[in-house]
């Protein structure tokens, strides 16, 4: 079934001011620019194996052009066997020099509905790093052996030429799947998907199923916005990175050195709030059940759903970034995946993963971690933190936004509307069409009830919409 698209236009609106309200930058410095036009032209050499030979296929969204990650899932005869190509910057971005300190600075691209805030320069991020289909890249490649089960059994991560065959996004694939032609490089995607996602609920991983907000251009030079449940093949492809991430992990945590992702586990008080939220919105919860076996089991289409969903973030508090050198942290694992994880997918749009990445790559061959990843432990940390709140800002203040300009010509509309939280005389509701997440003013209202809902006012500028019961 095709996901679910609900799609309102919008009239055209300008995002300059919210970036300059974050201080976005607009652009590179000629020192910068200069240090990756050279890195294009003459990259860091370094001995590389060969693996033009494996048909490399991306999954991304239409239109991406900062591509990090390339996969071949193959079936084999002892279970799986994964080769992961990921963007390696560390070959163009010169430790100490002026790309390495801007990038430091940004922490991560952000993405706004006009263009995103790239962490490294286009000349990088979207050309000579990107493994774009038909071109020769250089890469970090993992080769990940597991058992039928889906469980890991051998990793191996080395540098590697590699070739990308075909850029493919999330429709395409799904649909040569339902048809039964998928391509052979992600023709057992589905089978090992479906056995992590298996391994995922045993471990105890908590995901959550909300509704994402959308924005994109429309032809007319307006904003649309849409309601995107995750397809199928999202989530497989996302089991394939999440795999990756824990591999690098235990190869850190095993070395006792590295930088985790990390998130502590649920208060046994918080689960039980959630069984007490699940009680009263009418939802069965086995009392054998985990956390995590029972959210696998909810249909997040259903308004009680959504609505536990939305609760259930409090479960998910306190994520952070841990760093170590010689002694392990007491928290190594991450409530949300069930187990230990480290970014290491998405260097072109994330900074801790090129440190991350190196490390995984001197711990395999055996050599001393170089010394300038060994001074970043110190300081990565913090510059994700400060980078992942901004990044939340602006996503949140993007989709405020979008939601004043659909809005803006429609007070005293009525509408069709989930609550997802409700306190005495207010509720966060989910608007239905167009997807709008909000404040909503009444009485008596119920957590996962379907109700009827009247605009009543909306500030542009301070991007704020207001409802109440109708």
């Amino acid at each position: 079934m095709p996901p679910l698209v609900i799609r309102t236009h919008s009239a055209g609106g300008d995002f300059g001011p919210l970036r300059a309200e974050f201080s976005l930058p607009e652009s590179f410095g000629p020192d910068v620019l200069a240090e990756a036009e050279a890195a294009v032209l003459d990259p860091l050499a370094e001995r590389r194996e060969d693996a033009t030979d494996l048909p490399f296929v991306t999954i991304d969204p239409p239109g991406a052009k900062d591509l990090d990650q390339a996969m071949v899932v193959e079936k084999t005869a002892h279970g799986f066997r994964v080769h992961y190509a990921i963007a390696d910057l560390a070959s163009f971005v010169p430790p100490g020099g002026a790309l390495d300190r801007e990038s430091r600075l940004r922490g991560q691209t952000l993405y706004l509905p006009d263009g995103n805030v790239p962490l490294h320069p286009p000349v990088l991020s979207e050309g000579a790093a990107s493994l774009l289909p038909g071109e020769i890249r250089p890469a970090v490649l993992w080769t990940i052996e597991t058992d039928e089960a889906g469980e890991p059994t051998a990793t191996r991560v080395r540098r590697a030429l590699v070739r990308s065959t075909e850029q493919f996004d999330y429709e395409t694939v799904q649909a040569a799947l339902d048809a039964g032609n998928p391509h052979p490089s992600v023709a057992a995607l589905p089978e090992l998907g479906r056995r992590r996602r298996e391994l995922a609920v045993r471990r105890g991983a908590v995901e959550l199923q909300l509704p994402e907000q959308e924005i994109s251009g429309d032809p007319d030079g307006g904003w649309v916005l849409a309601r995107r449940p995750r397809t199928v093949v999202d989530a497989w492809n996302a089991e394939i990175s999440l795999l990756t991430g824990m591999a690098a992990a235990k190869i850190m945590i095993d070395a006792r050195i590295g930088v985790l992702r990390t998130l502590p586990d649920p208060e046994p008080e918080a689960v039980d709030w959630l069984r007490r939220s699940a009680e009263a919105l009418g939802i069965a919860w086995a009392p054998e059940a985990t956390v995590s076996e029972f959210l696998s089991r909810l249909d997040p289409g259903q308004p009680a759903s959504m609505a536990l969903y939305a609760d259930t973030t409090r479960l998910l508090r306190g994520a952070g970034y841990t760093a170590f050198d010689g002694e392990l942290p007491a928290l190594t694992t991450h409530a949300g995946i069930g187990g230990a994880y480290a970014h290491v997918t998405a260097p072109i749009r994330r900074l801790v993963d090129r440190f991350a990445t190196e490390i995984c790559l001197a711990v395999s061959a055996g050599r001393d971690v170089p010394a300038w990843v060994r001074a970043a432990l110190a300081d990565v940390p913090d510059r994700m933190t400060a980078s992942d709140t901004l990044a939340a800002k602006v996503e949140r203040a993007c989709i405020d936004q979008v939601e004043a300009w659909v809005l803006a010509e429609r007070i005293g509309g009525e509408f069709s509307a989930v609550v997802l939280r409700a306190d005495e005389n207010k509720a966060e509701i989910l608007v239905e069409d167009p997807t709008v997440m909000a404040k909503c003013a009444g009485e008596k209202l119920t957590a996962g009830e379907r109700i009827g809902v009247r605009l009543t006012a909306v500030d542009v500028e301070k991007r704020k919409v207001s409802f109440e019961r109708a």
